[in-house]
């Protein structure tokens, strides 16, 4: 099969790969990624993806977003952990939060001993202050302020 993207090491970016391999500093990951690098570069080894995962104990999906993201985004972006990135707007805003925070604290409504998740989401909703919600972001906005309804 033909690689999509091919790992070609700079000598610069060889040297501080097997520095930080030696060092034993670094994270797992970042350790591994290094020895993925190594082992797929094209100028000294270009071992297949089948023997690399072998060698280094990894799957082969992870050996081929690491060679991706290097060549696409990078030494530093293939070595170090992506975080996601959130891909929709939060649903309660920090004036919301607020809102809610308070609500939680009030009174419970007539024939209730105490608020419950759901209904803190739909009393949400009613207000205005949502178009819609469900009782589990409720419950992650109450916990992150450990705040609880009652």
């Amino acid at each position: 099969m033909i690689k999509q993207y091919i790992v070609t090491l700079t000598d610069e970016e060889q040297q501080y790969l097997l520095a930080l391999i030696s060092s034993g500093k670094a994270s797992a990951r970042k350790l591994t990624h290094s020895r993925i690098l190594l082992k797929a570069n094209r100028w000294t080894s270009d071992w297949p993806d089948k023997k690399i995962s072998e060698a280094l104990d990894v799957s082969v999906p992870t050996i081929e977003r690491v060679r991706k993201r290097f060549v696409e985004e990078g030494l530093k972006a293939a070595l170090n952990h992506r975080r996601p990135y959130r891909s929709r707007p939060r649903k309660i805003d920090g004036h919301g939060e607020a809102y809610l925070i308070a609500l939680a604290c009030s009174e419970p409504p007539d024939g209730r001993v105490s608020w419950t998740l759901q209904l803190l989401a739909d009393k949400m909703v009613e207000l205005g202050h949502v178009d819609s919600v469900s009782y589990e972001t409720v419950r992650q906005v109450l916990k992150k302020t450990n705040s609880s309804p009652g």
